[in-house]
C-alpha cells in the first residue's frame, strides 16, 4: 500500500536568516511550518566568525551561534525541521509537490524559498584555509575589522569596485587586483575608484596564493602572491585582509523554468514584497536580493514572506468556507 503524501501549510526551503525568521512568524501564526534545512543549515553565516552588525547584540557574536539561536527559537515556537534537501519542486499547481533526496514527498499549500546565495570563490586551498581569518566575501560585513589596515580586493566588476570604495572608509590602503587591463564596472564607479587617494590598482594579475601566519590555533592573512597574466612573473603584496569580490550565485536552480529570474539567477519578486508570479510561492533573502545581501535584510524578508503566506492561506480558507 502506498503511503499517503503528507500535506503541510507552509514549507520553507532553506535555513538561513530568512528561513528561520519565516519559520518563527509562521509558527506563531499556528501555521505549523516545516523547514527543509538543506545542505548547509544556517546558510552563509555558518562560515562567518565575528558578527557585529546584527541588531540586538552589543558585543561581537559568532555567526554559527546566531544561526543556532534562530533555529532553537523557531523550534521552540513549533517549527518542524527536516534535515534533507529538496531535489524537485513542482510549482505547476497548488498544493505544490516537493520531492526530497530521501524520497519523501510533501504537498505544500504555500512555499517560502529561502535557499540563499553562495559567494563565488577563487578555488585556492589557501583561500579556504583563511576564510574567516582574513579572507572574506563581504566588505559590508567585515570591513570594520580592517580599520587602519591594508586590504586587497579581487575582481573587476561592480561588486569589486563597490567593495573597494566601501573599504576606503576603514582601511589605510585598498589594492584592487584584476586579471585584465580594464574594469567591467560602470564608468561612474570607475571614475570614483581611480580618483580615490587610498586606492591602488594592480592590472593583469591573478592571485596564486593567499599568504598567512599560523600561531597555534590563531591564524591571520599577511599578504597575497600574484602572477602576471601577461608575463607570468610573480610578485607579493602585503595585506591584512583579502576580499574576494567576483560575484555571487543564488541557489535557485531548482526553480529554473518555473519562476522568472533576473540575470544571474536571482528570483524575481513583486517590488517591495516577497511574492513571486505564482500565488502561494514566496522568495526571501539572498536568493532574490542581489543588492543588499545582509543577514538582517534576509530576516526582514523572511518575516514578510511568512506574513504574506499567512494572509494568503486565510483568504483561501475563507473561500473554501464560503463555498461549503
Amino acid at each position: 500500500m502506498t503511503q499517503d503524501i503528507r500535506t503541510v501549510r507552509v514549507a520553507i526551503i532553506g535555513s538561513g536568516p530568512a528561513g528561520w525568521t519565516a519559520a518563527i512568524y509562521a509558527a506563531r501564526a499556528s501555521l505549523n511550518p516545516v523547514v527543509i534545512a538543506g545542505l548547509q543549515p544556517g546558510g552563509q553565516l555558518t562560515i562567518t566568525t565575528d558578527v557585529e552588525n546584527y541588531p540586538g547584540f552589543a558585543e561581537t557574536i559568532q555567526g554559527p551561534w546566531l544561526m543556532q539561536q534562530m533555529q532553537e527559537q523557531a523550534e521552540h515556537v513549533g517549527t518542524e525541521v527536516i534535515h534533507d534537501i529538496v531535489t524537485k519542486a513542482d510549482l505547476s499547481q497548488r498544493p505544490f509537490l516537493l520531492t526530497l533526496d530521501s524520497g519523501t514527498e510533501i504537498l505544500a499549500e504555500t512555499i517560502i524559498i529561502s535557499t540563499g546565495a553562495q559567494a563565488k570563490w577563487l578555488g585556492l586551498e589557501s583561500e579556504a584555509a583563511y576564510q574567516g581569518f582574513g579572507v572574506s566575501a563581504c566588505a559590508t560585513c567585515d570591513g570594520f575589522f580592517y580599520r587602519g589596515k591594508k586590504v586587497v580586493v579581487v575582481g573587476g566588476g561592480n561588486t569589486a569596485v563597490e567593495e573597494a570604495l566601501f573599504l576606503t572608509n576603514f582601511a589605510e590602503s585598498v589594492t584592487l587586483v584584476h586579471r585584465r587591463d580594464t574594469l567591467r564596472s560602470e564608468k561612474i564607479l570607475q571614475e570614483r575608484l581611480f580618483a580615490h587617494p587610498k586606492v591602488n590598482i594592480v592590472w593583469n594579475s591573478a592571485v596564486e596564493e593567499i599568504v598567512g601566519a599560523v600561531d597555534g590555533f590563531a591564524k591571520n592573512v599577511t599578504g597575497v602572491r600574484l602572477k602576471d597574466t601577461v608575463t607570468g612573473e610573480t610578485s607579493h603584496i602585503d595585506a591584512d585582509g583579502v576580499f574576494i569580490a567576483i560575484g555571487h550565485a543564488p541557489s535557485s536552480e531548482l526553480f529554473a523554468g518555473q519562476l522568472e529570474m533576473k540575470e544571474g539567477g536571482y528570483i524575481v519578486v513583486q517590488p517591495g514584497t516577497p511574492k513571486t508570479a505564482i500565488e502561494g510561492v514566496y522568495a526571501a533573502g539572498d536568493v532574490t536580493d542581489d543588492v543588499y545581501r545582509q543577514a538582517v535584510t534576509a530576516a526582514g524578508m523572511g518575516c514578510m514572506a511568512a506574513l504574506d503566506a499567512g494572509r494568503f492561506l486565510a483568504e483561501e480558507d475563507h473561500k473554501k468556507a464560503q463555498a461549503a
